[in-house]
């Protein structure tokens, strides 16, 4: 039983922060946390560590969260990014608390604030460029140099912002600065910008209202503020920002929002700029921002990522104060681990090679009954046909075959789960020499579960009956880079990040072969292809006429055995690793297909 002190142990750095400020009734022991993405692209797994962290803290202590739209640049924002945003946030399981809001929401009481540190003397029109400007803040080794417009008068001040907004001057020509300290050693207090002049795009919900915007430094905190946010939490690049953050909220006397800043997900083989992204969609590197190797949350839905599976991740990745490499197999282990207790298993042959069972009555068709999931009993049983001819894949079969090879071989047997042992008697090739055909027996007393022969064989592969297969397209989706820290290994070889795409992150079979009980798979349901992986109906190319499966993960992580990867040791999983079952001794499927089990491995289970 864990004690009082294991489980304060247990609690993250905010956490602990937050329940020193229930204890002291800090803002009245009152929790309201934010999350306040900006409408410029899609969520990714980035974000949804932000959004499990935030909306999770409102959940644990009893407060709420806010969803509230960051859009002060009518540039870049688009009302599907809005759209897109609201619905991940809701796939994942979280609600936010009231309406949704927006920062164009708080226009008018922004526009307010700023005059107020105007008429103050702490802010002021600076006419210069942002080339002069830039060059005027100095380094971090070398003071700034105050703008020849730093002693304007309050009125002259006033008037021009007034003028800014009434849109009188062009884009570019003036800024509203703060004026703070060019000589501080934090950049961000040497007169930041306030608001700048964008006259040339409409705003997606103001329209052409408003001729300046405030960036994000002055809208953050204020809005903050003006929702009584009692803890902002951010990612680790804002702590250079909190200082502003709170000099404006000081200087304005209002609400007292905290910034806490912890570390943000970095995520090996991908990359999480929404530049970058949004790159990779306009160059068609990719299909779209749901293209299943995006790391968008709508790309890992389409792919068939469970929410669960994501909050675990987040969960297991946790809250700490310094920024790292988190090793993708985590996320994959993630999702293997709530697929393998919540899926149900049915056989997939993704390249077919035909099996006719010559001693097999011809017009004879078995129905054989298979169970669902040995991980959950209430997935039940199917039905699944067997005849003379079945398909198995092409790799389960090699002629010249060493001794250690227990699939399919001239003269050697095999069982075909849940069904017979088969001998391979005779190999039929095309003129190419390329095998097309094999001709087996079956031994009629092998039948899984009523096997009376007392042979022992080491192979067992899955099949589908050939008269009542299915057809399909299944798209083999992997790792979108070939390198670990695509970004980082660019900017060392002096090279574009997107020159370390990995060519072989999809690969698109169109002769698949299924069992008939998937010709009734729904869009976005999920299976577990027995030996082969997990897989989902896509969402996007299915139609009543083709089905479409992508592939969620592997059963087990074969890319850094395949790639000779050396990983970073810190959050790394072993994903192989499974749950033994507690009915050791019991008879049948068990756990196999977590084995190493697959027709890309150099052996199957023992049957």
């Amino acid at each position: 039983m864990s004690t009082a002190t294991e489980e304060k142990e247990s609690l993250n750095f905010i956490q602990m922060k937050i329940e020193q400020d229930i204890a002291n009734k800090v803002n009245g022991g009152k929790v309201q946390t934010r999350f306040p993405p900006e409408p410029n692209g899609y969520l990714h797994i980035g974000h949804a560590k932000s959004v499990v962290l935030n909306f999770g803290i409102a959940q644990q202590y009893q407060g709420d969260c806010n969803l509230r739209f960051d859009d002060t640049n009518p540039v870049t924002e688009k009302t599907m990014f809005v759209d897109a945003i609201k619905r991940d946030i809701q796939w994942l399981g979280f609600q936010w608390s009231g309406d949704v809001k927006y920062t164009s929401d708080y226009f008018d009481q922004l526009y307010a604030f700023a005059v107020k540190l105007i008429e103050a003397g702490l802010a002021y029109v600076d006419d210069q460029d942002a080339d002069t400007i830039a060059k005027q803040k100095g380094t971090p080794t070398e003071k700034g140099k105050n703008s020849p417009f730093r002693d304007r008068t309050i009125e002259e001040n006033l008037q021009l912002f007034g003028e800014m907004k009434d849109g009188k001057h062009p884009n570019g020509s003036k800024v509203l600065r703060a004026k703070i300290d060019m000589g501080s050693s934090n950049m961000h207090l040497r007169d930041p910008y306030l608001y700048r002049i964008i006259t040339d795009v409409p705003h997606h919900r103001t329209g052409t209202k408003w001729n300046i915007y405030p960036t994000y430094d002055f809208a953050h905190g204020q809005s903050d503020s003006i929702e009584e946010v009692t803890h902002s939490l951010c990612t680790l690049e804002f702590a250079a920002h909190r200082d502003l953050y709170d000099w404006l909220i000081n200087n304005l006397g209002i609400f007292p929002s905290k910034q806490t800043e912890f570390a943000r997900l970095n995520l090996s083989y991908t990359v999480t700029s929404k530049r970058k992204l949004k790159q990779l969609v306009e160059d068609n590197i990719v299909d779209g921002w749901d293209d299943p190797r995006m790391p968008t949350i709508s790309a890992l839905r389409r792919r068939g990522y469970t929410p669960a599976s994501i909050r675990n991740f987040a969960d297991k990745v946790g809250v700490a104060k310094r920024d790292n490499l988190i090793d993708v197999a985590l996320l994959e282990h993630s999702i293997r681990e709530d697929l393998n207790k919540t899926t149900a298993r049915v056989m997939a042959v993704l390249k077919p090679l035909k099996v006719v069972i010559t001693n097999y009555p011809e017009d004879k068709t078995e129905t054989l009954v298979l169970e669902n999931s040995p991980e959950d009993a209430t997935l039940g049983v199917r039905d699944v046909p067997f005849s003379r001819e079945i398909y198995i894949e092409q790799t389960d079969f090699m002629e010249d075959a060493p001794k250690k090879f227990f699939r399919l071989a001239p003269d050697r047997e095999v069982r075909l789960k849940g069904a017979y042992i088969i001998k391979c008697e005779e190999v039929i090739k095309d003129e190419a020499g390329n095998v097309v055909e094999l001709r087996c027996t079956y031994d009629p007393t092998t039948k899984s579960g009523e096997d009376t022969s007392g042979k022992k064989v080491k192979g067992v592969l899955h099949w589908v009956s050939a008269k009542h297969a299915i057809d399909a397209e299944v798209r083999l989706y992997d790792r979108l880079f070939n390198v670990e820290e695509p970004s980082l290994q660019a900017k060392k070889e002096e090279k574009d990040f997107k020159d370390f795409i990995n060519p072989a992150s999809l690969e698109v079979l169109s002769d698949c072969k299924l069992e008939p009980s998937l010709q009734t798979a729904k869009i976005g349901e999920r299976f577990q292809f027995q030996r082969l992986g997990y897989f989902c109906v896509d969402t996007r190319y299915t139609t009543e006429d083709k089905l479409v499966f992508n592939r969620t993960v592997s059963l087990k992580d074969s890319w850094a055995k395949k790639n000779n990867n050396n990983q970073p040791k810190q959050n790394k999983p072993n994903p192989n690793k499974q749950k033994k079952r507690k009915d050791k001794g019991k008879k049948g499927q068990g756990n196999r297909e977590h084995q190493n089990n697959n027709p890309q491995a150099q052996n199957p289970p023992k049957s």
